[in-house]
C-alpha cells in the first residue's frame, strides 16, 4: 500500500519484528490463564484484556513514536532505514489489534475448557520476595540505584566503540580505475588501452576461459583515464575476478596507473572510505611539494595503504597561456572579461542563454571554427564595438608552457587534494586520528602564508552524520518522555521508565566489543540507529512493571506490597517477552550470510541491550518505585490474593 519493495532492509525489519509481534499476545494471554483460575473463560477474556491493555498501548506507542526520527533523517541512514521503521511500526500496530481484540475471542472459542496451572509459581513469589528484600530500606535502594546507573554509564564509556560511517559492505563487482599520462590522444587511449582491455576480457565474458563474467564495461570518458567493470557469473568468484582484473587484464599497460576494488554497496560517493585533504593557497610549487611530502609521510606511517593526489603533481600537460595586454585592450574599447569571453568562444564554446520548447532544455553556445595550431588561434580576426577588426593576438600574449592536466577549485580557490583509503579492517574515527596526527604538522609548515588546509570525504561525512544521529538520538528520547508522561498522565513515571535506558546502552555497547573481537564491527550509523530502536524496546518491561504497581496502590495496596506483587505478577510476561524477541532476532546476529554486515552491528545493539535490560530492569525498576515510601499498615494476605485474582 505504501509502494514499497522487499529488499535486504524491509525483509530485516520482517525478521526483527518475528520476536516483537508476540509481546503483546504473550502479556495478553498469560494474564487471562492467570485469570481462570478464579473467572469464567468469558470474564477472564474480558478481564485480563482491560488489565493490561494501558500498558500495551503504552509501550506499542513508544515503539512506533521512537521511529519518527530514523524516518525524517534525510542522509543516507534514514533513506535506507524508512523501509525497517515503516516494517516493524507497521506489524507491532497490527499485533497490538490481534492481542486485544482476536486473541482474548480465540481464548474463549479454542481454550474455554482449558485449565493451565502455572507449575513455576513458586519461582516467580521467590524472586518477587528477593527483590523486594533487596530494596526494603532506603540505603539499599539507593545503593542498587547509585551502582547500576554509574556501572551503566561507566562501562559504557569506556567499552564503546570508536566510531564508523556506513558498513563495508561489497557488491559482487570489480571496479578499476586507470589514469593516463598527459598528452595521450583519444585515438592512441583507444587503440592501446581500450581495444586491450577489451580483448583480454572478453574470453572470460565468452566462456572460454574461467572464472566466466556475467558482464562488463569499459568506459573511456577522455584521454585522461578510463573505468572499467566486472561482474561474475558466479558470486562466490568474486576474489578470482579481482585477481584477473589486478594480474592479468590491467598488467603490462605502459605508463597508466591502475586502482582495482570490489564496489559499493552504498555506491563510490556514500560508502567509499577515503579521507581527503584539501591543501589550497596560490603557490602552485609549494603546494605540489607539500602534497608530495605527505604522500611519504602517509605511506611510511600508515604502510599498506591507496594514496593518490589529485591533480597529478607532475606539470607535464602542454598548456597554452593568454595575458591580456591592458593598452591594446583599452585603445579597443574592450575589457579582459570580453576578451576571455570571446577567447571561450573560439575554444570549448561560449554559453549564451537556454533553449525551452516545453519539454526539453537546451543550452545555447556559440562556437567558431576549428584551429588547428596557436598560431591559426592568434590570427583569428574579432570585431571591437568601435567597429575596428582585431586579431587575437594583438590583445593578447600568448605564451607557451606547461601546466597540470586538470585544476581543482575549492570555494574559489586552488586546491590539490590528497586521498587516503582506509582500510576495511580499521575504524574511521581511529585511522583519521593517526592521519591527522602525521599530516598536520607537515601541512602546517609546508604550506604558504596564504595557504589552509581541510579534511573532507568520509571524515566530513562521518562528523556531520554524528551530529545528526545525536541530535536524532535526543530527539527519540523527548518524544519518548512526553509520550509516556500523556499515557501515565504522571511526569514522574514517566522519568522511572527513561532511567531504564541506560542499562540497555551498556548491553548493546559490551556485545558490540564482543563481535568485535570475532569480526570487525565498530560503531557505524547503522548500529547507531539500533540504539535508537532499542529506547522503544527496552521501555516495554519497565512499562509493565511501573502500571501493574500504580494500578495495585489505586487498588488498596500499600506501595511494598503494590510493587512485590507487579514483580510477582509480570516476571514471566516479561521473562518471556523478552526471550522471545531475543530469539527472534538470534539469526540477524548470527548469521554470515550475504548483506548480513548491513544489520549486524544494529542486531548486536538490540540483543546485547534487551538481554542486560531485562535483568537489570526487574532491580532498578522497585528500587525506583519505592523512593519515598512510608511504611504503612501491611497487606493482608487475603487483600494481595484478592488483587492477584
Amino acid at each position: 500500500m505504501l509502494g514499497r519493495n522487499l529488499n535486504v532492509i524491509s525483509l530485516a525489519g520482517i525478521a526483527f519484528a518475528v520476536g516483537m509481534v508476540v509481546d503483546g499476545a504473550i502479556v495478553v494471554l498469560e494474564n487471562i490463564m492467570r485469570l481462570r483460575q478464579h473467572h469464567d473463560p468469558t470474564s477472564a477474556a474480558s478481564l485480563g484484556v482491560r488489565q493490561v491493555f494501558g500498558a500495551l498501548l503504552a509501550s506499542t506507542a513508544t515503539t512506533i513514536a521512537i521511529f519518527l526520527p530514523v524516518i525524517f533523517i534525510a542522509d543516507v541512514e534514514g533513506q535506507m532505514f524508512t523501509d525497517l521503521a515503516l516494517t516493524i511500526s507497521i506489524a507491532v500496530t497490527v499485533s497490538l489489534v490481534v492481542a486485544t481484540l482476536v486473541l482474548p475471542a480465540l481464548s474463549v472459542r479454542f481454550l474455554e475448557n482449558v485449565q493451565l496451572t502455572d507449575k513455576h509459581t513458586n519461582v516467580w513469589q521467590r524472586v518477587a520476595d528477593a527483590i523486594t528484600r533487596i530494596t526494603d530500606t532506603p540505603a539499599r535502594r539507593w545503593a542498587v540505584i547509585g551502582g547500576l546507573m554509574a556501572s551503566s554509564l561507566g562501562l559504557t564509556w569506556w567499552l564503546l566503540p570508536a566510531i564508523d560511517y556506513l558498513p563495508p559492505v561489497k557488491r559482487d563487482v570489480i571496479e578499476a580505475y586507470l589514469n593516463f599520462p598527459p598528452g595521450r590522444t583519444v585515438d592512441s587511449v583507444d587503440e592501446n588501452i581500450a581495444q586491450v582491455i577489451n580483448a583480454r576480457l572478453a574470453p572470460y565474458y565468452a566462456g572460454e576461459k574461467e572464472p566466466k563474467l556475467k558482464n562488463y564495461y569499459v568506459y573511456v570518458p577522455g584521454p585522461w583515464g578510463a573505468n572499467i567493470g566486472a561482474r561474475p557469473e558466479d558470486p562466490d568468484d568474486i576474489d578470482a575476478v579481482h585477481a584477473l582484473m589486478r594480474n592479468e587484464v590491467m598488467a603490462g599497460l605502459q605508463d597508466v596507473f591502475v586502482f582495482t576494488q570490489q564496489g559499493n554497496l552504498f555506491g563510490d560517493f556514500e560508502g567509499s572510505r577515503e579521507v581527503l585533504i584539501f591543501l589550497q593557497g596560490r603557490d602552485r610549487t609549494r603546494l605540489a611539494a607539500t602534497a608530495q611530502e605527505l604522500q611519504a609521510a602517509l605511506n611510511q606511517g600508515l604502510g599498506n595503504t591507496n594514496i593518490r593526489i589529485q591533480p597529478p603533481v607532475q606539470v607535464s600537460q602542454p598548456e597554452l597561456r593568454l595575458v591580456p595586454r591592458q593598452r591594446a585592450l583599452a585603445e579597443a574599447g574592450w575589457n579582459s572579461y570580453q576578451v576571455a569571453s570571446a577567447v571561450r568562444a573560439v575554444g570549448s564554446g561560449l554559453y549564451v542563454g537556454e533553449y525551452f520548447d516545453g519539454d526539453i532544455r537546451m543550452d545555447i553556445m556559440i562556437r567558431a571554427a576549428g584551429w588547428e595550431n596557436p598560431e591559426d588561434m592568434g590570427a583569428l580576426p574579432m570585431v571591437s564595438p568601435s567597429g575596428s577588426v582585431y586579431r587575437i593576438e594583438e590583445l593578447v600574449d600568448m605564451q607557451r608552457t606547461v601546466g597540470p592536466s586538470q585544476v581543482f577549485r575549492r570555494d574559489g580557490r586552488r586546491t590539490t587534494v590528497v586521498s587516503v583509503a582506509a582500510p576495511e579492517d580499521a575504524s574511521l574515527q581511529n585511522y583519521l586520528e593517526r592521519i591527522t596526527a602525521i599530516a598536520d604538522p607537515i601541512v602546517r609548515a609546508g604550506l604558504p602564508a596564504d595557504g589552509n588546509f581541510s579534511y573532507g570525504g568520509s571524515a566530513s561525512k562521518l562528523d556531520q552524520a554524528i551530529l545528526t544521529m545525536g541530535s536524532n538520538f535526543a530527539l527519540a528520547l523527548f518524544i519518548l518522555f512526553v509520550l509516556m508522561a500523556a499515557l501515565f498522565r504522571s511526569i514522574r513515571d514517566s522519568a522511572l521508565v527513561m532511567l531504564a535506558i541506560p542499562l540497555a546502552t551498556v548491553g548493546g555497547v559490551g556485545l558490540i566489543r564482543l563481535l568485535d573481537l570475532i569480526s570487525f564491527q565498530p560503531m557505524d550509523l547503522l548500529t547507531m540507529i539500533g540504539f535508537v530502536i532499542l529506547l522503544g524496546l527496552v521501555v516495554n518491561n519497565a512499562i509493565l512493571l511501573v502500571h501493574q504497581a500504580r494500578r495495585a496502590e489505586d487498588e488498596g495496596l500499600e506501595r511494598r506490597s503494590a510493587v512485590r506483587q507487579a514483580i510477582a505478577i509480570r516476571v514471566r510476561p516479561i521473562a518471556m517477552s523478552s526471550l522471545t524477541s531475543l530469539v527472534g532476532m538470534m539469526p540477524l546476529l548470527l548469521s554470515p550470510g550475504a548483506g548480513s554486515i548491513v544489520y549486524r552491528g544494529l542486531a548486536a545493539a538490540i540483543v546485547g541491550g534487551m538481554a542486560v535490560s531485562m535483568i537489570f530492569t526487574l532491580l532498578l525498576l522497585p528500587a525506583l518505585l519505592r523512593l519515598g515510601e512510608t511504611r504503612g499498615q501491611p497487606a493482608t494476605p487475603q487483600l494481595e490474593e484478592a488483587y492477584a485474582d
